[in-house]
């Protein structure tokens, strides 16, 4: 909006707004005032003005204002003497007294949250304490069963060696078994022979076991 439709909102005459607009410059420029001029003015009115418009003057000027809805809303809240800006600020204010209960309701419950949150922080730290101790029993378990599973290690090397000797021992024990039985067959035959005796003499006469 420019000055002159602003003034017409508010039914003043637009030198009240101008005058409004100089001694609250700064807080209506961070409420969006806005003052175009060179380049910028004639783009703008290139794009927003026509012939047909009378709100906007065709004669040549070297700067505009205008003024943004929020802009507006800080000029309702500033001036004074005039009805509509009342009615405005009435409005505004009532908008505020709709809101406050939602808000009350909200804050409450944001409180009765963060009472919730602080419970379950206490919780959390305990649980944090539980499981710090569980995982240090945890450790000295793992580190027990380290230990059993290096000695279960060398019992089974250990068992590992007994199996090899057993083994060999199983093979001489076979090898002895068969000697054995060659010598039995061997004392069978001898047995059986009716001239032993005269062969065993022979051999001792010429010196022969």
């Amino acid at each position: 909006m420019t000055t002159a439709l602003v003034a017409t909102y508010f039914v003043v005459h637009r030198s009240t707004i101008k005058n409004l607009v100089a001694r609250h410059r700064q807080e209506l420029t961070e409420s969006g005032l806005t003052v175009l001029q060179g380049a910028d003015l004639q783009e703008f009115e290139g794009l927003k003005m026509s012939p047909s418009n009378e709100s906007y003057p065709q004669a040549k000027r070297r700067r505009l204002t205008l003024y943004t809805r929020r802009t507006v809303l800080n000029v309702a809240m500033l001036l004074r003497d005039s009805p509509v800006a009342r009615e405005v600020r009435a409005h505004l204010l009532n908008a505020v007294e709709r809101n406050e209960a939602p808000a009350a309701d909200l804050e409450r419950r944001v409180s009765a949250i963060e009472g919730v949150l602080g419970e379950v922080g206490s919780a959390m730290r305990d649980l944090a304490m539980v499981v710090h101790r569980v995982d240090d029993r945890l450790r000295r378990v793992e580190t027990r069963l380290g230990d059993m599973d290096t000695r279960l290690g060398d019992v089974e090397t250990r068992l590992g060696d007994m199996d090899a000797r057993l083994d060999h021992m199983r093979t001489e024990l076979e090898s002895t078994r068969r000697i054995v039985a060659g010598m039995s067959v061997r004392l069978a035959d001898l047995a059986g022979d009716p001239d032993i005796s005269h062969r065993l003499c022979r051999r001792y006469r010429h010196g022969r076991p």
